[in-house]
């Protein structure tokens, strides 16, 4: 049990098989290290630690007095790391814990916060979802905190679960905890609630199409796809500025953006949504990053998720083709999974950018993005389906 490292700890040893561990409370915690530093080829920072890789955590927690023993081993993490590809690498393959999610067979208590950029919501979500489809038991919290452990946000209701689930696993005393529903969400008020599983049940996903205007703010309908030839609209990187910042531009050639009306009901969206997008670039390489946004009444908005790809690497995160430019391309992109109830009134929105300041490389800016828009489509994932989506965006 332990919080950050010392929750990835747990899911590293728990992956081994090991006799006699019978459970495990990782918080925080990481299940790849590739996706904790890299993202779908992309080279994407922990958040607040731009610049950050493997050989770094390796200098920082290194305690010898002698620091020249292990010199060899940080010099090999140095190199085999690769932050020029990006690429996923047999380096990056022994230091996925999913890879021997077969071998888990102690139960886990997972938590995370469903606003920790740091160690990313894909670490638990991907564990949690493998674990279920092999059996394992378990249960998840998800707070409304970043990188923090349940302790400082709930702590006699966490000490009270802790407590039934280490007596359940360890004792053998059958106290319900394993027929408890196993989901915990803090929800955006702060409240809490109980729910079966997550992702939320009847959850499906639903596509939503950008439609011309990005510009300035397009449209995304609900329904239908952009009807006939090419709908081509352009931006320009510009690292620069942040996302909050292109987010809060009337208009701007560094960003394309769409919008939903206003909706009448609130609607969720609990799982990954997921970015089908076709471009093309007048380099042979470049960022993209996909963003969703709120939209509050006052014109504020709030990031819901993003997510990044090298599009040189959009047929494998493990192998780099190269960029023709000019040529348009098949890009998807997956965001970083959510549990969030937009609320009445607001909108949510899809941003395009090429570099995301906080998160992605910073190159120089200039490169260019051409986004065709006949081919493009947000696939969101709507707790209720289209009834619930249309009910509140028509």
């Amino acid at each position: 049990m332990g919080v950050s490292y010392n929750g990835t700890l747990p899911n590293a040893v728990a992956s081994t098989g090991v006799a006699g561990l019978e459970t495990i409370v990782p918080i925080a915690a990481i299940s790849s290290w590739y996706q904790y530093y890299r993202n779908d080829g992309a080279v994407v920072a922990a958040g607040g630690f731009q610049g950050e890789d493997a050989d770094v955590l390796a200098e920082y927690v290194y305690t010898r007095a002698d620091r020249q023993v292990c010199r060899p081993v940080i010099d090999g993490l140095t190199r085999d790391q690769d932050r020029v590809t990006g690429d996923y690498t047999p380096f990056w393959d022994v230091r996925n814990y999913r890879n021997d999610v077969a071998k888990v067979h102690a139960s886990v208590l997972a938590v995370h916060g469903l606003n920790d950029w740091n160690v990313k919501t894909d670490q638990v979500a991907e564990w949690y979802e493998a674990l279920k489809a092999r059996g394992v038991e378990h249960k998840i919290w998800l707070h409304q905190s970043g990188h923090a452990d349940p302790y400082s946000l709930r702590r006699d209701v966490w000490l009270a679960t802790l407590n039934k689930w280490m007596s359940h696993y360890l004792y053998g005393i059958d106290n319900g905890i394993q027929r408890e529903p196993k989901a915990t969400i803090q929800r955006e008020d702060l409240s809490w609630t109980d729910e079966a599983d997550w992702p939320a049940p009847g959850t499906t996903d639903v596509r939503v199409y950008p439609w011309p205007g990005g510009r300035s703010k397009g449209t995304i309908d609900t329904r239908n796809p952009v009807p006939g030839t090419a709908a081509v609209e352009t931006l320009a990187d510009d690292s620069a500025k942040t996302i909050e910042q292109l987010a809060g531009l009337a208009s701007s050639g560094n960003r394309l953006l769409y919008a939903t009306p206003a909706a009448k009901q609130a609607v969720r969206l609990s799982g990954t949504a997921r970015a089908d997008l076709a471009l093309a670039f007048d380099r042979p390489a470049a960022n993209v990053s996909a963003i969703l946004l709120d939209r509050a009444p006052d014109g504020t908005s709030h990031v819901i998720s993003r997510g990044w790809t090298d599009p040189q690497n959009r047929t494998s995160p493990a192998r780099t083709e190269p960029i023709t430019p000019g040529q348009t391309y098949r890009i998807g992109v997956e965001l970083m999974p959510k549990d969030y109830i937009l609320a009445a009134g607001h909108r949510l929105e899809f941003l395009l950018a090429s570099s995301d300041h906080d998160y992605t490389l910073r190159p120089k800016p200039g490169a260019g993005l051409a986004l065709d828009l006949t081919k493009t489509a947000v696939t969101l994932p709507v707790t209720g389906g289209k009834p619930a989506l249309r009910a509140a965006f028509g």
